[in-house]
């Protein structure tokens, strides 16, 4: 594993830091390496139920780390894109811990979560046309179907740095925290959908995501192919029990 990402698990929640606190925690192509590999671990292990993805040092990410791209180092890795996350995002549950920056490639990784905690000093932006570049790992693709198309369209045009408050209040961000809170609050939250039936969750995050491009008339039943192996699993009926019980569920994810 790089010493460019570092993972903790605890309590069913893995955190993923990006660990290049001297470059703002920029993507180079063994942080997209790292990325990868532990996501290619979590996915597989029986413990792991939700992400927490966090930069150290006090900044989320400040993108694609340009002096890599212009040696040829590139944060990219095939089928999985920008940071081995963009294009390919895991089928667990993620949540964004944003502190200081999340710009450019990093406001992309945070578009490519679930949901994002970030603090009142967490800034967001597009940069790239600045740089005569596009914005071409989820941000420009993405934002639109997150927030209203006019605001999207400032983002993305302007490349102006926004803060997390009004992100906030469009929609993008689930919760502001004091400086510093960030990480624990995305922690709580992710706990939480730990806490719940993995096989459900995954279901239903696959629902939510694959439903963008379901006509209505094929809406159900798309849903149903991915619904009906949970309503026979063993954590449905332990579900029921625990309910009618009046105990804490014992979920096996089968």
């Amino acid at each position: 594993m790089s010493d460019e990402v570092l993972v903790d698990v605890d309590g069913g929640v893995a955190v993923i830091t990006i660990n290049r606190p001297q470059a703002r925690n920029a993507v180079n192509g063994a942080v997209a390496r790292g990325v990868a590999a532990v996501l290619d671990e979590m996915e597989g292990r029986g413990d792991v139920f939700a992400y927490v993805l966090t930069g150290a040092g006090g900044t989320f990410c400040a993108g694609m780390d340009l002096k890599g791209f212009l040696s040829g180092d590139l944060p990219y890795i095939e089928g999985r894109g920008f940071a081995g996350l963009v294009e390919a995002p895991p089928k667990k549950p993620i949540v964004a811990a944003v502190e200081g920056y999340a710009l450019a490639g990093g406001f992309e990784l945070a578009l490519a979560c679930d949901l994002v905690v970030a603090s009142e000093q967490a800034v967001f932006g597009l940069p790239e046309p600045r740089r005569g570049l596009v914005a071409a790992a989820g941000g420009a693709a993405r934002l639109p179907r997150r927030i209203p198309y006019h605001i999207a369209m400032e983002i993305a045009l302007t490349g102006d740095h926004f803060p997390a408050t009004r992100l906030r209040e469009v929609g993008l961000v689930n919760h502001v925290t004091p400086p510093g809170e960030a990480l624990p609050r995305a922690l709580e939250l992710a706990g939480r959908i730990a806490a719940n039936a993995p096989l459900a969750v995954a279901a239903t995050k696959r629902v939510i995501v694959e439903s963008a491009d379901w006509s209505r008339e094929e809406m159900f039943a798309r849903q149903q192919e991915i619904i009906t192996p949970v309503f026979g699993s063993q954590d449905a009926m332990e579900g029921a029990a625990a309910f009618a019980e009046k105990r804490a569920p014992r979920w096996k994810g089968e």
